[in-house]
């Protein structure tokens, strides 16, 4: 990489803050940066020629938690563990919606369901027996009941005729959002550079040192908010977890509305319009899919058209009309990392499959962690 004399003048030089990757955390770190302390220089430094990690590859779905998802981690980590969890997935999507307006990222509360295959009963029966002690643990945080129970759409196959919804669920349009997003910086004046690779970072007496491809960026404090790939920095307790998806084209007459769970959350779907989107089956190779590789593979793409083929659109043709992969980062714990990891360094990573939700929040706590860690 060439520069020039006003290249390095106009993006390198003078740098406050350097934010590492331009999905929902580092974007909304560098907002509230910016926000913050309006006359400093802040940058974004992306590899992509768009963002590459999950922000723009998940499904769109304002989610916070199904009841068997809540239900599984209730048996690992502790009840306010959980709770507290729950609680920063939802003002996560609440600051989302104050940051952007409704309108500019098509969210829509159409409410969340969570359907059972009939051969899983025992699953079945638990979260249905569950959801009076769940409602009462989560009052403090919604003020009203979360979850109830309702008739299954009947155009499903082999899943049990109830399921449980969740009026506080809702929808965006993962691409407006990040549009949005984007747009909001750039009126900020926040600097965002794509096409830029990292490939090390290190603390310096005056900050942080970035090197970009034969380059170094010098800057004041370093955000890490590259969330799956994470490690490619520094040894986190976050690991990379693909998720394949695939979208129909248009079908006349499509009767499901809403954001959908089944398995425990490993599969989701929803309507985009009159499209069904369709996503996860990660646990049918764990290992194979605890990876940073974007592409996809033939026994889980088999097994996402055979789930649209006899469980939800059995009686309905369709057509694939694109497939795609995101990178989520997961780890031992559900809680998202925000730490400063060395002197000038900081990071915002493990969104546990929650980005949408949670991503802006852990922007918010990054920023203001940065701001108050100036030596």
């Amino acid at each position: 990489m060439q520069l020039s004399y006003w290249d390095r003048q106009t993006w390198l030089n003078g740098v406050d803050y350097a934010i590492v990757g331009s999905g929902i955390v580092g974007l909304q770190t560098a907002i509230h940066l910016k926000k913050s302390h309006p006359k400093a220089k802040v940058i974004i430094l992306e590899r992509g020629s768009m963002p590459q990690g999950a922000s723009t590859k998940n499904a769109g779905f304002a989610c916070f938690g199904s009841v068997s998802e809540l239900l599984s981690d209730l048996k690992t980590f502790s009840e306010t563990e959980v709770l507290d969890l729950v609680a920063m997935r939802w003002e996560g999507l609440r600051l989302l919606r104050q940051t952007l307006q409704d309108f500019d990222i098509e969210y829509e509360q159409l409410g969340g369901f969570e359907v059972f295959r009939s051969s899983d009963s025992r699953l079945y029966n638990e979260c249905l027996e569950a959801i009076p002690e769940l409602n009462d643990r989560l009052a403090a945080i919604f003020k009203r009941p979360v979850y109830e129970v309702q008739r299954t759409n009947e155009s499903f196959s082999g899943v049990f005729n109830r399921t449980i919804y969740n009026q506080f669920e809702g929808q965006i349009n993962t691409g407006f959002m990040m549009q949005s997003l984007i747009q909001c910086a750039h009126q900020l004046g926040i600097l965002i550079l794509n096409g830029i690779q990292v490939t090390n970072i290190m603390a310096s007496s005056n900050g942080a040192v970035l090197y970009l491809d034969g380059l170094e960026l010098h800057c004041k404090q370093v955000a890490i908010c590259t969330n799956g790939f994470a490690s490619d920095f520094f040894d986190l307790e976050v690991q990379p977890a693909r998720n394949q998806v695939v979208i129909t084209k248009p079908i006349q007459g499509l009767n499901i509305k809403g954001t959908y769970h089944l398995e425990q959350g490993y599969y989701y779907f929803r309507n985009v319009g009159n499209r069904l989107l369709l996503g996860g089956g990660r646990h049918l190779d764990l290992i194979g899919e605890t990876t940073t590789e974007m592409y996809q593979t033939e026994n889980i793409q088999s097994q996402l058209e055979h789930l649209l083929k006899t469980v939800i659109l059995p009686k309905t043709p369709f057509e694939i009309e694109q497939r795609w992969s995101g990178i989520l980062g997961i780890g031992p714990q559900k809680t998202p990392i925000v730490k400063e990891v060395m002197p000038g360094i900081f990071c915002g990573v493990r969104m546990g499959g929650m980005g949408v939700a949670i991503g802006s929040l852990v922007g918010y706590k990054l920023a203001k962690l940065m701001t108050t860690s100036i030596r």
